[in-house]
């Protein structure tokens, strides 16, 4: 299941926050905020996609995330490479390292992480 723009900007700040009640959550969106109600109805959308729990402490929860950043943007990337790239990783890198603007030590850097996976693969 995937998250809705709305949903992955508060999912993003409760990444962040690690926990946090309402109006921590609140707090985190830039002028003007949204009303409590549209953060609690995302926070319930996401809570019934499984995103998202909550402890009660009397009557406040505290919410916190189910599911890792890296986690969610790993299935996202695996789908977008399925759905757009015929299931080719290699034609997501060079899609990825031709189109957009990375410069010479970025690339150096990417190359860098290859090899170390390479070598991780090799063991």
């Amino acid at each position: 299941m995937q998250l809705t723009k709305a949903e992955e900007q508060l999912m993003e700040y409760l990444w962040q926050l690690d926990k946090a009640f309402l109006k921590d959550l609140i707090d985190c969106f830039p002028d003007p905020k949204p009303a409590t109600t549209t953060v609690v109805t995302l926070l319930k959308r996401m809570q019934d996609k499984g995103f998202v729990d909550h402890k009660l402490f009397g009557n406040s929860r505290q919410y916190y995330p189910k599911v890792k950043k890296t986690d969610y943007f790993s299935k996202h990337v695996n789908g977008m490479i399925k759905h757009f790239f015929n299931d080719s990783a290699l034609q997501f890198a060079s899609f990825f390292t031709k189109s957009t603007k990375l410069t010479a030590k970025e690339l150096e850097e990417l190359r860098k992480i290859i090899d170390q996976e390479i070598e991780k693969k090799k063991k």
